[in-house]
């Protein structure tokens, strides 16, 4: 079954732009001629972001809207540099981070994607999924759990005996606690038996393998946008692969793009997409909940069970490039973000 006709990677041939002590337009604005508002884009991001999102059919398209993108330069003073209308960011570092607040307080008609604040909720595994678990969602349309999770935060020896106290069932997939950006936090093991989970590597969560047909949903989040990707995941677990399976099974990123499960034949009951009531519902109370306008979910429908779903996973800014359709989604996001501020000055709002 062909599931979807959209779906394409083009990580390569990309022009990047590296930020220079002086803050390079990577799109001219548009001439006065064309009677456009021109939309001031600052964006501070590391150069793998840059080659994935900034991409020529974005920067083309942005240019027609009169959106200008402008690269900010991070060792000098923010208040500087610009004007900004927007400012996009995915940067870790704690100084940058506050310099980023500062600015937020300093000039309140900037819009920051996202405040540094709300981002840090994402960083820990700990807490990024307990607004899920909170939010406690179910309609008519099927419900939305987090996974029974554990952390451990050391003493690998202690792993088993903790579990058994929690009540956790086998397998358990093992994910670091922090997620940094890095290829290492988002690497996942598997634990078939109890005797090998002290085999782990604290500090790490340790999360109840749900079976949900080896694949996985991304759900897209930009603004009060939606959109959904099929991937391939983790194949199901049956008896056999618990009798005969021990020690610790290591798996790189699951569900990257090179997954792509858009195009497989698959079973169309896994196949099939999560209900969009659900999602528009889901997606609205965690924007809330989180205080983010860009992320994304990794979601699963549990095997056998059409509407159960678990979301295992939240990411701030994802691979956005590698979305159906992304240079639409964002420029007519900026524009409304823009927009809708300028209403409410006008209404004194």
């Amino acid at each position: 079954m062909r599931v979807n006709e959209e779906g394409w990677d083009e990580e390569e041939g990309l022009a990047v732009t590296s930020a220079t002590p002086t803050p390079v337009a990577l799109s001219p604005p548009p001439v006065a001629s064309s009677g456009l508002q021109r939309l001031v884009v600052g964006y501070a991001l590391t150069k793998k972001k840059v080659k994935s999102f900034l991409q020529p059919k974005l920067l083309a398209l942005a240019r027609k809207k009169g959106i200008h993108f402008l690269s900010i330069d991070e060792t000098c003073p923010l208040s500087e540099q610009g004007p900004f209308d927007i400012i996009l960011h995915k940067c870790t570092n704690k100084e940058w981070q506050q310099v980023l607040e500062d600015y937020r307080e300093e000039h309140p008609e900037v819009t920051v994607l996202d405040p540094p604040s709300a981002i840090q909720h994402l960083h820990n595994r700990q807490s990024m999924l307990q607004e899920v678990a909170d939010l406690n969602l179910s309609n008519s349309y099927g419900e939305v759990c987090a996974p029974r999770q554990l952390v451990i935060m050391k003493d690998p020896s202690s792993i088993p005996a903790a579990v058994a106290k929690a009540g956790l069932t086998l397998p358990l997939v093992a994910k670091p606690l922090v997620v940094d950006g890095t290829s290492k936090s988002h690497q996942l093991s598997l634990a078939y038996v109890d005797t090998s989970l002290s085999m782990l590597d604290p500090p790490l969560v340790l999360q109840e393998f749900v079976n949900h047909g080896g694949i996985l949903f991304k759900v897209y989040i930009v603004g009060e946008t939606i959109r959904v990707v099929r991937r391939f995941s983790l194949p199901d677990v049956n008896d056999y692969d618990m009798e005969n399976n021990e020690g610790i099974f290591r798996f790189p990123r699951v569900s990257c793009a090179t997954n792509n499960a858009e195009d497989a034949d698959i079973d169309p009951c896994i196949a099939e997409l999560p209900p969009r009531p659900l999602l528009e519902k889901l997606g609205k109370e965690l924007r809330r909940r989180l205080g983010l306008r860009l992320f994304n979910l990794d979601m699963i429908r549990e095997h056998g069970r059409k509407d159960r779903y678990y979301v295992i996973d939240i990411n701030y800014f994802p691979g956005y490039g590698k979305m159906p359709g992304y240079e639409h989604v964002f420029t007519d996001f900026f524009l409304g973000l823009v927009q809708s501020k300028y209403k409410r000055r006008l209404s004194g709002s």
